[in-house]
C-alpha cells in the first residue's frame, strides 16, 4: 500500500484536539515539524479547563492552528479544511457508554452528523488519507478476542451504535468518492491528561480524596487497556500506510470495492479490572474502598482484540505494562491537582 515518502513535513487536520488522544496525537505531530489544524468545539461534557490546558499547550508549539467550533457548525469546518489537508484525522466525538443513556441525541449529532459534515468536507476537498475514530464498543459482548472482520450487527449501546454508523458512513463515502479511510478502533486507552469520566481517572482521584471507588460488574471485567503513548505511535504510522481498493486485510477481502478498512488499536493483553485497581493503588500508595456493583446498562464485560493486522500495518502493537502505564498516570494526575 503507498506511503508517503521523501516528504518534510504534511498538513495535517486533527479533529477533537483538545480531547484526550487528539492532544496527543497533535503533539506529536507538531513535535516532528508537521502543519496542524487543531478543531475543538470544547464541549462541556466534561471539565472545560482540562480542555483548554490541552490546547493552549499546542498553541505555544510552532506550526499549530487552532479552530474552535462543533462539527455541525458548516462555518467551522470551513475553517478547519481552509489549509487543504493532506490527511485528516477525525477523533472528534461525544463519547462514553453510560452518558448515551442520558444524552442521546448528543450522540447522533455529532457522532453521525458532524462525521457527515467532516466527509462531505474531505469529498470537497480530497484528502490523501482520512482516519476515523471508533470503538471497541462496536464488537458488542463478543467475549473473545474481537478481530476486524467479525460481524458488529449487535450494539449494546447507543454509542457503540453512532461508531458502528460513523464506520459504515465513512464505508459509503470511501466506495463512492475514493476516498482512503481508516477507522481505528480503540481499545480502552488511558495516560496523563486521561478524561475525567474514564475509570482510570475517576478511581485516581476517588483514592486521593479517600472516597469509595465503584467497581461495577462486581470487579469481574476484563479490559485491552492501551497507554496513550503506544496509540499515538500506532496511529502515526498507519497515517502513512493508505489504504487502497481491494487489498486484502488478515487474509480475508474486507475492503473488496472500497480504499477503506478498520484496524483494533490495541495490545491484545485483557487485563483484570481488579489488577488495574491494585497497579492505582500501588502507585498512590495507599488502597482503595472498593463498593462492588453490579453491571451498568451498556457495558460490556470483556474487551480483547486479535491485533495480527495493526502487527502487519505497522510492525508493532502497544506493549506498555499496565503498571508502567498507570505510574506515569499517577505522576501526571498528582501534578495536575498540585497546580
Amino acid at each position: 500500500m503507498p506511503r508517503f515518502s521523501g516528504e518534510a513535513s504534511l498538513r495535517i487536520l486533527v479533529t477533537g484536539s483538545a480531547g484526550f488522544i487528539g492532544y496527543h496525537l497533535a503533539r506529536r505531530l507538531l513535535a516532528e515539524g508537521h502543519e496542524v489544524v487543531g478543531f475543538d468545539g470544547l464541549t462541556p461534557y466534561y471539565d472545560v479547563a482540562l480542555k483548554e490546558q490541552r490546547h493552549a499547550m499546542l498553541e505555544a508549539m510552532p506550526g499549530f492552528r487552532p479552530v474552535i467550533g462543533r462539527l455541525e457548525d458548516a462555518a467551522a469546518i470551513e475553517a478547519a479544511f481552509a489549509d487543504g489537508p493532506e490527511v485528516v484525522v477525525h477523533l472528534a466525538a461525544q463519547a462514553g457508554v453510560r452518558y448515551s443513556l442520558e444524552a442521546p441525541f448528543s450522540y447522533t449529532d455529532s457522532n453521525v452528523t458532524g462525521t457527515l459534515a467532516v466527509l462531505e468536507a474531505a469529498r470537497a476537498r480530497p484528502v490523501r488519507h482520512l482516519l476515523v475514530a471508533s470503538s471497541s464498543s462496536v464488537y458488542g459482548m463478543a467475549g473473545r478476542a474481537s478481530r476486524e472482520t467479525d460481524k458488529t450487527d449487535e450494539p449494546v449501546s447507543l454509542y457503540a451504535a453512532t461508531k458502528k454508523a460513523t464506520e459504515a458512513i465513512t464505508h459509503s463515502y470511501a466506495h463512492l468518492f475514493d476516498i482512503p479511510t481508516t477507522c481505528l478502533r480503540f481499545f480502552t486507552v488511558y495516560g496523563p491528561w486521561g478524561r475525567p469520566d474514564m475509570a482510570p481517572f475517576k478511581f485516581t482521584e476517588a483514592i486521593a480524596e479517600g472516597r469509595p471507588i465503584s467497581i461495577f460488574g462486581e470487579g469481574r471485567m476484563r479490559r485491552d487497556f492501551t497507554y496513550v503513548d503506544d496509540v499515538v505511535v500506532a496511529v502515526r504510522r498507519l497515517i502513512e500506510a493508505v489504504p487502497v481498493k481491494g487489498a486484502p486485510v488478515a487474509g480475508d477481502s474486507l475492503s473488496a470495492v472500497a480504499p477503506w478498512r478498520v484496524v483494533n488499536i490495541a495490545g491484545g493483553r485483557p487485563v483484570e479490572l481488579m489488577r488495574f485497581v491494585s497497579a492505582i493503588e500501588a502507585a498512590m500508595g495507599r488502597e482503595a474502598n472498593k463498593e462492588l456493583l453490579p453491571m451498568q446498562p451498556g457495558d460490556v464485560t470483556d474487551t480483547a482484540a486479535e491485533v495480527g493486522l495493526l502487527r502487519t500495518l505497522v510492525g508493532e502493537v502497544p506493549a506498555t505494562p499496565v503498571e508502567d502505564g498507570v505510574q506515569a498516570f499517577v505522576e501526571w494526575f498528582r501534578g495536575w491537582r498540585g497546580s
